[in-house]
C-alpha cells in the first residue's frame, strides 16, 4: 500500500523494482507538484539515506508499506527563513569563539572551528541567496551591497590566513565579522516578511 499525504495511492509497489524507482515515481506525480517531501516510512518505519542511492537497494518484495508527507514548498521557504536569522546568530557566536581562541595562542583548535564558521557562512549565504531569488522581488535591505562588504571581509581573513597573522584574523572576526552577523540577522528577518507576505497573496 502507497499512501501520498494521507490518501492512498492508486499506484502498487508491485510495479516497482526498488524503493528509489518508486519514490522517483511518487514525486513526479501531479498532487506533489509544488510541495517538498518531508518524510518518508517504509513499513511503518522512518526512512532516510545513509548513503547516497541508498533506497536503490532496497527491493520492494520486502515492501509491504510506504507513507510520503509533503508540505508546501513555500510553507517550507518560511520555516527555513524563520531559521536563518539564528544561524546568523550562531555564526557571530562562533566568531567571538574562535576570535578568543586565537588570542590565546590555540591555533589548532581555532582553525578548525574557523573552517567549520566558514562551512557554515557559505551554505548560510547560498541558501539566502536561493530563497531571495525564489521568493522576493528587488533589492533586500542592500543584499548585493551586503553580500559584496561580506566578500571582501572573507578576502581579507583569508590574506590573513595565508600569513598566519592569527592576531589580525582575531580581529577581523570579533571586530568585522561579528557585526557583519548582526546585520545579516536582520536581512533575514526582512526576507522572511517578504516570503510571508507573497505566500500570503
Amino acid at each position: 500500500m502507497i499512501i501520498v499525504d494521507g490518501n492512498k495511492s492508486s499506484k502498487t509497489i508491485s510495479t516497482f523494482e526498488n524503493l528509489e524507482q518508486m519514490l522517483t515515481d511518487i514525486m513526479q506525480d501531479e498532487c506533489l507538484e509544488g510541495r517538498v517531501i518531508t518524510d518518508v516510512l517504509v513499513n511503518q518505519e522512518a526512512f532516510s539515506e545513509i548513503y547516497p542511492h541508498q533506497a536503490e537497494d532496497i527491493a520492494c518484495d520486502s515492501i509491504s508499506s510506504v507513507e510520503v508527507r509533503s508540505v508546501p514548498s513555500s510553507e517550507l521557504a518560511v520555516d527555513i527563513a524563520g531559521e536563518m536569522e539564528k544561524v546568523s546568530r550562531m555564526m557571530g557566536h562562533g566568531a567571538r569563539h574562535v576570535s578568543r581562541l586565537f588570542r590565546e595562542a590555540s591555533d589548532t583548535d581555532a582553525l578548525e572551528l574557523f573552517q567549520d564558521l566558514l562551512d557554515v557562512t557559505r551554505d548560510f549565504m547560498n541558501m539566502l541567496g536561493d530563497l531571495r531569488q525564489r521568493y522576493t522581488d528587488g533589492d533586500n535591505l542592500g543584499f548585493a551591497e551586503k553580500t559584496e562588504k561580506l566578500s571582501s571581509l572573507l578576502s581579507e581573513m583569508g590574506d590573513a590566513l595565508e600569513n598566519e597573522d592569527w592576531i589580525l584574523l582575531a580581529d577581523l572576526l570579533e571586530y568585522e565579522f561579528l557585526p557583519v552577523c548582526n546585520e545579516w540577522g536582520q536581512v533575514s528577518e526582512h526576507l522572511r516578511d517578504q516570503i510571508v507576505r507573497r505566500v500570503a497573496q
